[in-house]
């Protein structure tokens, strides 16, 4: 299967201003994501997308290909990844160039390794899906058959419509919410769709103790102890 992995970073950053190319236990952000995609062995193609010539040249110095510059138009705060994703589509279609999948790999999302990569490249393929996404399991105080939302009436009810509660953790399914650390969809459904799930959606769980997303100077901090750790 042909996969194209987009690591998407734009220049706009408010949360840690300059966060893609700040530097992280002395190497760029970007970086760390660069390096584990590239040692990936189940990616065809790897790119950049972004509107900033620093993170552009950041990139490159680290060996990253990229091919254009995103129009600024789609790199605000409220630009849609998929429009990102479908810009990218759209430069190798006029170059005759076709992929069956894309790979998104978030900068903000530092500590995957080539191997969860090829695992999760694995994992979709054979799961014949529209997308799979990589997945933390949600603590059992926060599972949402022991979440309730208000009603009409001024009560709550639990969030799953059961009429009566799952009343021992052990029972409890398991839940999952999005890490943001890898999102892979057919290209049929990226642009059919125009959407990064599609109808199916296969999943990963990641390591927990890799996990940050890294949005503000406090998730900034804790990477950097999250990666003085790892480095031991």
């Amino acid at each position: 299967m042909n996969i194209l992995a987009i690591i998407p970073a734009r220049g706009g950053s408010k949360g840690v201003p300059g966060k893609n190319i700040k530097l992280l236990v002395g190497k760029p952000l970007i970086a760390y994501t660069i390096e584990a995609a590239q040692k990936a062995t189940l990616l065809t193609e790897l790119i950049l997308s972004s509107d900033n010539d620093a993170i552009i040249q950041v990139a490159k110095d680290y060996g990253l290909e990229v091919p254009f510059k995103r129009p600024s138009s789609l790199a605000t705060d409220e630009s849609p990844t998929i429009l990102t994703v479908l810009h990218a589509l759209d430069y190798y279609t006029s170059k005759g160039i076709y992929f069956d999948a894309v790979c998104l790999l978030q900068v903000t999302n530092p500590f995957r390794t080539s191997e969860f990569i090829d695992r999760a490249v694995e994992k979709f393929i054979n799961s014949k899906a529209d997308s799979l996404i990589s997945v933390l399991k949600v603590p059992h105080e926060f599972n949402p058959h022991w979440v309730f939302e208000g009603n009409d009436e001024g009560n709550l009810a639990i969030s799953t419509g059961e009429p009566e509660i799952i009343s021992r953790r052990q029972d409890l399914p398991n839940a999952y919410y999005r890490d943001g650390s890898i999102y892979i969809t057919k290209t049929e459904v990226l642009l059919n769709q125009k959407s990064l799930y599609g109808k199916s959606i296969a999943y990963i769980e990641a390591d927990e103790l890799r996990h940050v997303n890294i949005d503000t100077m406090g998730d900034w901090e804790m990477a950097e102890k999250m990666l003085k750790k790892l480095q031991k």
